[in-house]
């Protein structure tokens, strides 16, 4: 790298747990970091699942960089063996983390492209020796570009959920029904959102974690507003492996939920609808909607639909610069095997770093859950383990960079998301994609959720 571009900070996109942990390390090696985070504040896309609780304890979301650096502040770092929520995470963590890294950091900005200044992605001639430029959109809507010596992406997938479509794609109808969708799990403790759902028929899709959050709340408000009613649309049957591990699973908090929403269906809070691939969404004179599927069955009218099938990365503002990505898992090409959902589950994928992240554009790195594509194996400890091992090739630390510096539990512990915010069954309820570490294993089923770990940003 020449000296003038030497020179340049390293831009970081997002400013989420990973983003934020990859400016602590670049700090910790004297390098110079630019965070542009298209939220208002650290953690936007966290603070927007601020009302579920993690499935990993505070000693597995903090990361040592980031904690050398907030130590000079004062900060203390929480009971490493409490479960944080969402709400915890950004205030107690993320905010003063940001605020640490001060004008490193700036927000309101969403970067709208990346490319190697005066190349495109098919000019070859000197095009690594040339910078980084990176386009970006303000709050207020000012267009501005950065030039950048490399690109650290950790803009997670929390803005781009997948649709209610089996095929991939939106169902027929389904965006002209947008004010009857949701794809997040409710805050049912939110009167307003409340009242979406009391005393009305809600059919719930997906087959993870996420959906079992949904269902056991749904359970809940059903006990107390007897007309409410659920459909849960799987688009496989349900199997032994359905409802996880249950008292054998390695996490009891993600054992506990899958036994609770298996209560909820054979408590008849629930009825299952199986092999359910939905094609279109058809809207009644009444306004309540009509899901079809491939095979032309019509489920009863439903209320509202809750949509929990997963999440995806947005690549489009990188359509300048050259991406090696897994055809299937959208995740690097050397990384796809290592975390591919039909084989690994959180605790099974092996700590991995710089090499395994690289692309052909040298020095631009997808990291966080944005690495992983459409995988739901990604652990918050791993991706600290990313950003140190990029931060240090950034350094020109080779030796550092290859070193695997991360042992994960035997247990393979996963992160996630509790239930609510209700600390005496912080331990016993848990999502898998509301939260911050990782989604919990695939059960098989596809449509199944995933954990974001980085904020909504650019």
């Amino acid at each position: 790298m020449n000296e003038p571009t030497a020179a340049l900070p390293t831009v970081v996109i997002g400013a989420g747990p990973v983003g934020l942990a990859a400016a602590a390390h670049l700090v910790a090696r004297d390098q110079n970091p630019l965070v542009l985070e298209a939220g208002p504040s650290a953690g936007t896309a966290v603070r927007e699942w601020s009302h579920v609780r993690l499935f990993s304890p505070w000693a597995e979301v903090v990361d040592p960089a980031a904690e050398k650096l907030l130590a000079p502040t004062g900060w203390v770092r929480p009971d490493g063996t409490a479960y944080p929520s969402g709400a915890d995470w950004t205030e107690l963590y993320l905010q003063p983390l940001a605020d640490a890294l001060g004008d490193r950091v700036r927000y309101g900005c969403r970067v709208t492209g990346v490319s190697r200044s005066g190349r495109d992605r098919v000019v070859d001639a000197g095009r690594e020796e040339q910078p980084f430029t990176v386009h970006l959109l303000t709050a207020e809507g000012v267009e501005e570009r950065v030039t950048a010596r490399a690109v650290i992406d950790a803009s997670g997938t929390w803005s781009t959920p997948s649709p209610l479509g089996a095929d991939g794609l939106p169902a027929l109808g389904e965006r002209a029904a947008a004010d009857r969708i949701a794809y997040r799990v409710p805050d049912l403790k939110n009167p307003a959102v409340r009242d979406r759902y009391a005393g009305r028929r809600t059919a719930v899709i997906g087959s993870g974690t996420s959906a079992f959050t949904a269902l056991a709340g749904l359970a809940d408000l059903a006990k107390q507003h007897p007309g409410t009613r659920t459909s849960w649309v799987l688009r496989r049957g349900v199997s032994e492996s359905t409802f996880g591990g249950g008292e054998a699973d390695e996490l009891p908090a993600r054992g506990a939920l899958g036994l609770r929403a298996k209560a909820t269906v054979d408590d008849g809070y629930a009825e299952t609808v199986t092999g359910f691939r939905t094609s279109t969404v058809d809207r009644g004179a009444d306004g309540r909607l009509v899901l079809v599927a491939e095979d032309g069955r019509r489920l009863e009218p439903v209320d509202e639909v809750i949509v929990l099938t997963g999440l995806r990365p947005d690549l489009s503002f990188l359509d300048e610069v050259r991406l090696g990505l897994d055809e299937r898992l959208q995740a690097p090409v050397q990384l796809a095997p290592l975390i591919d959902p039909n084989v690994h589950s959180c605790g099974t994928v092996y700590p991995h770093g710089e090499k395994e992240l690289a692309h052909p554009e040298p020095h631009l790195y997808l990291a966080g859950m944005k690495s992983y594509g459409r995988a739901r194996t990604f652990l918050a400890m791993t991706g600290y383990e990313q950003v140190r091992s990029i931060a240090a090739a950034l350094a020109g630390d080779q030796e550092a960079a290859e070193r695997v510096e991360l042992t994960l539990p035997e247990t393979g512990v996963c992160g996630g998301a509790g239930l609510f915010d209700e600390p005496e069954t912080q331990q016993e309820e848990a999502d898998g994609d509301g939260g911050g570490c990782c989604a919990a294993p695939d059960t098989g089923q596809p449509g199944g959720s995933r954990a974001p770990t980085a904020s909504g940003g650019c």
